[in-house]
């Protein structure tokens, strides 16, 4: 028997699954990953701390599954993406915490940017609206604030290049170009480091991982850490790992993943799609066909705070218990009593990409019940990604016949009803709903030659549910219109 291994490192956890020759799951582990919050609007991870989780997990799955480590045959990486760090080549140790993709602490540095009129430049290279969320203002953050190092010594990367570097026991200092390109360091066109980018944020280049494909060869885990030596065949950032496992790999195919926070991607083909309406350019994946890179690309819109607005009303102001009693408690009310949240916890991502924004209630009156406010919570949800689906219709000339949905709050079912009135269209929830998991497992048997078929494998999966339009359609439509008005209000909140 032989196996195939997929971690998924994520924003709250640290995951490891082993897939069978027929891609069932025949063993998995789980580890929490301690967020650190040094300011408001900070967030950090220890990035010791996900390394030893990764290899904790790792070794329980491996063990769950009730194999050894020489029948795993390859390896797939998918992570958070956009959070980086900076460490010691020779020590092996991080010089500071990595920055978390939700860090706003960079902000001011942005906003000068925008005022010096880079924005322009930096979207016509990268794809990439200036914003705090990429990784690039974070680096510079990070090597302005770490002091009395020697650059020499230096490595950088996202959480992908760092754990790579552990698993290979310091021999491969690497990324993907779906990783790369959320770096605001990558160029979109030619798929390598910008120049002028690494001079305008003073990033000297040989700190910098090489970029290889999605899809290929990323080196063989340290022999010492497992007993044996597994070919590492595939890296993703999460998000389009997701992308690969519903096997959106054509114009017109879109998937939304509802997790931390919500991310919607549409894949564009070979050809970069730049969007009118503040969407990001980016890579899917890539691969060597033919001898030359083949590069698929995808329109993405990114909803910081989703699923963190449960967690939220669960352990910020404990309004419920847990996640999943807030379908039922939601269907306790016939509407949400005119209240509209605005999720803006970190500011807001597409379309208005306002970091200044912050998270409010809006309508609220004495009549109003806890119902009503988890309730408005999860409308929210909804409509970020009716906003974003709208800015997608327009740029992509291929229509949009659904939404393939993937994630932890894609098991609530008034959620995804509301979400296919809201958008029109019907609404798709895999069997599996670990779908970026999945994915990076395709990918890395693929690559490995474990398996053949993408197109089988895809056809492989099971659809638990489809939402279809319901007469509550108006209804939805008439209160996203109010929701845009509160949107409007919460902006610029904290300039």
């Amino acid at each position: 028997m032989s196996y195939i291994l997929a971690l998924d490192l994520g924003t709250t956890g640290n995951r490891a699954f082993v897939f069978d020759a027929v891609g069932k799951i025949v063993g998995q582990a789980y580890q929490e990953l301690t967020q650190y919050y040094p300011q408001p609007g900070w967030l950090e991870h220890d990035a010791e701390e996900i390394w030893q989780d990764t290899y904790r997990v790792v070794q329980t799955a491996i063990a769950n599954a009730k194999i050894i480590p020489s029948e795993i045959v390859a390896m797939g990486l998918t992570v958070q993406r956009e959070t980086c760090l900076i460490w010691d080549k020779t020590t092996g140790k991080p010089l500071h915490r990595a920055i978390v993709w939700q860090d706003r602490r960079t902000a001011p540095l942005c906003n000068k940017l925008q005022a010096q009129g880079y924005a322009q430049e930096i979207y016509d290279r990268t794809g990439l609206v200036i914003d705090a969320y990429f990784s690039a203002t974070k680096l510079r953050w990070l090597l302005d604030h770490v002091t009395d190092v020697d650059l020499k010594n230096v490595l950088a990367g996202t959480i992908d290049t760092w754990i790579l570097w552990k698993l290979t026991g310091g021999k491969v200092h690497a990324t993907d170009h779906s990783n790369a390109s959320r770096t605001m360091l990558m160029n979109l066109t030619s798929c390598k480091w910008d120049e002028t980018l690494l001079e305008l944020f003073q990033i000297p280049a040989h700190i910098l991982p090489e970029i290889l494909p999605s899809l290929g060869k990323f080196g063989v885990t340290d022999s010492s850490l497992l007993g044996a030596e597994i070919p590492i065949t595939a890296l993703l950032g999460d998000q389009q790992a997701a992308l690969f496992g519903h096997g959106c790999d054509r114009p017109g195919l879109m998937k939304c993943t509802y997790g931390t926070g919500s991310f919607l991607v549409a894949h564009t083909g070979s050809e970069i799609v730049r969007s009118q309406n503040q969407l990001i350019s980016t890579v899917a994946w890539t691969q060597i066909r033919n001898g030359s890179l083949d590069v698929g690309y995808a329109l993405e819109g990114s909803m910081f705070t989703s699923g963190a607005c449960i967690q939220w009303l669960r352990d910020g102001i404990q309004l419920i218990k847990t996640a999943a009693e807030t379908e039922a408690i939601a269907n306790q009310v016939t509407d949400n009593g005119g209240v509209y949240f605005v999720p803006a916890f970190s500011g807001l991502g597409a379309p208005h990409w306002d970091m200044s924004a912050r998270g409010a209630f809006f309508g609220i009156t004495a009549a109003v019940q806890p119902q009503h406010l988890v309730r408005a919570v999860l409308e929210a949800i909804a409509y970020q990604v009716k906003e974003v689906v709208a800015a997608i219709s327009v740029t992509c000339s291929t229509p949009l016949q659904k939404l393939t949905v993937d994630g932890g709050a894609c098991e609530n079912n008034f959620l995804m009803q509301f979400q296919a009135d809201l958008l029109g269209i019907a609404v798709e929830r895999p069997v599996i709903r670990d779908t970026t998991v999945q994915g990076i497992a395709f990918a890395a048997g693929l690559a490995g030659g474990f398996w053949k078929s993408y197109t089988e494998l895809v056809q492989q999966r099971q659809i638990d549910r489809y939402f279809s339009p319901s007469d509550r359609s108006g209804y939805a439509m008439v209160n996203f219109m109010t929701w845009q008005k509160a949107v409007e209000r919460a902006k610029h909140w904290a300039e």
